[in-house]
């Protein structure tokens, strides 16, 4: 299958990595000394360096190129961008009329706060077969070849096979499902969980702590998640506890390191400078809050996480507020 990954981050390339096994794969970058030199040492220096790329990995920094590899009905389009990143990459896809398309990002959009299901298909269309790939995942691993469990997430079955031949197998098991939403939801919300359980672990509040707030932050994904039609059970599944576990524990998460560096007092324009990647949990952080405040959702560890990101308020000052709230049953 010829597939085409728009977006040469640490994420687009791994997924190109695990794909190029059994499919023509074809990288697109807008930064062309970048691509060069991912030709030329046959690694992404940048973002996944030490990683051999395979020799029939092919790289490209023009647009069209890529579109054209894509342009036979049985090929596959997988946007490997940022949230924000989503709108104008699908806009300029848009004349070339693509017949499949999946994204890796988790988020919701800031200013709108649509899932990228809704920024898809407000701009693609009913014509394209659209989804998500998402999943308890770190780049790092799956382009070393180590095994994981992705989800792909859409309304249409032929396109779910469709990425499950062309992905599954070896160290990776694609699972199917049809409902989107909960899928994006559990992707986006774990994020913003993340930065809290890492404020948390970098002021030393211990493994109970970390516990609690992963598990009341289930919970916020859940009122969340259901409120926007999600189905309870794809929240306690892969895209949901899984990302969650993940994200809020393993030391290669980025935005549990945002949340560490939050502890340590550093500003929010020196974290993402020192991170040199996308902590998507910390745009999503605003989007989720306005949101839940729209829906009436009660979302207080995401609304602590925004406090501390957007208005000032000190990382300690966030747990003690967290620590003063009511108590209530455990299952509201």
């Amino acid at each position: 299958m010829n597939v085409s990954i728009l977006g040469a981050g640490a994420w687009g390339t791994a997924v190109a990595i695990a794909l190029a096994a059994k499919n023509h794969v074809l990288i697109w970058g807008r930064n062309q000394a970048a691509i060069a030199d991912m030709q030329l040492q046959r690694q992404n220096t940048v973002y996944l360096p030490g990683i051999r790329l395979p020799e029939n990995l092919q790289l490209t920094s023009d647009f069209s190129e890529a579109m054209h590899h894509v342009a036979a009905d049985d090929s596959l389009l997988i946007i490997a961008t940022s949230v924000s990143g989503l709108r104008p990459t699908l806009q300029a896809c848009l004349p070339y009329q693509p017949h499949r398309v999946i994204w890796l990002c988790k988020g919701f959009e800031e200013g709108t706060q649509l899932l990228p299901h809704q920024v898809a298909r407000n701009i693609l269309g009913q014509g394209a077969a659209i989804g998500a790939l998402s999943g308890p995942s770190f780049a790092l691993e799956v382009a070393q070849g180590l095994p994981c469990a992705l989800t792909i997430a859409s309304a249409s079955p032929e396109l779910c096979q469709r990425v499950v031949q062309a992905l599954h197998g070896n160290a990776i098991r694609v699972y199917s499902s049809d409902d989107v939403v909960g899928v994006e939801v559990g992707g986006a919300v774990k994020n913003i969980l993340a930065i809290a359980t890492g404020v948390a672990d970098g002021l030393g509040l211990g493994l109970n702590a970390r516990a609690a707030l992963m598990t009341r932050g289930l919970a916020e994904i859940s009122r969340l998640g259901v409120a926007l039609g999600a189905r309870v059970e794809t929240l306690m599944g892969l895209t949901g506890v899984g990302d969650l576990i993940l994200t809020c524990t393993g030391d290669l998460s980025r935005n549990r390191k945002v949340g560490l560096a939050l502890a340590q007092g550093k500003n929010l324009d020196t974290i993402v400078s020192e991170l040199g990647h996308v902590a998507e949990g910390v745009r999503c952080a605003q989007a989720v809050r306005t949101l839940a405040a729209t829906l009436g959702v009660d979302m207080p560890i995401t609304n602590a996480v925004a406090g501390v990101l957007f208005d000032g308020v000190p990382a300690r000052d966030m747990i003690a507020r967290l620590l003063a709230r009511d108590s209530k049953q455990e299952n509201h």
